[in-house]
């Protein structure tokens, strides 16, 4: 009998074992789907809280796009102010008027400068078709080739990109 009780301990250890297996395995599974359905919820607000940002970021750079001329345009209020002056002046000379001109021109100027707009193209620089135009070519024995003459119209940089490139006259020998 001895040998019969310890067949039948040893079953019942392994039914025992089965049987508490069987029940962490539920517990574990229990523990496994809160700990899922928690970081599901986690995954759903940050989703919704990720939205929600992405939304207000792209309200406020509506906003900022539908005002953005705003400051611009305050810059140049002073500068038009200065022009109704001059053409309201009754004391108004032809000297008067370049030297008002020139005024307002260092106006425009010192505030394209202030918003990073930078003129460029001069006499003597050397062409770069990234930069210039080359509207004419002429030959000038003293010149250097490619060395610009004359310059029509200025041309402009924004932060680092031209605008509007410098229309010039360029030495070809």
């Amino acid at each position: 009998m001895p040998k019969n009780n310890t067949i039948k301990k040893k079953v019942e250890n392994k039914t025992s074992k089965k049987k508490m297996s069987k029940s962490n395995k539920k517990a574990d599974e229990k523990s496994l789907e809160k700990e899922i359905n928690i970081l599901q919820d986690k995954h759903l607000r940050l989703k919704a809280e990720f939205e929600n940002f992405r939304r207000r970021k792209a309200d406020e750079i509506s906003r900022l796009l539908q005002y953005d001329g705003e400051n611009i345009i305050s810059g140049f209020l002073p500068i038009v102010d200065d022009i109704n002056r001059m053409i309201n002046s009754k004391d108004t000379t032809e000297d008067l008027l370049k030297d008002g001109m020139k005024m307002v021109e260092a106006k425009i100027v010192k505030y394209f400068e202030s918003i990073d707009v930078i003129t460029f193209g001069e006499k003597g620089d050397m062409m770069d078709p990234d930069l210039h135009d080359a509207m004419l070519t002429q030959k000038d024995e003293s010149a250097k080739d490619n060395t610009i003459l004359d310059v029509y119209e200025n041309g402009y940089t924004y932060r680092d990109k031209v605008i509007r490139h410098a229309k010039v006259i360029v030495n070809k020998k």
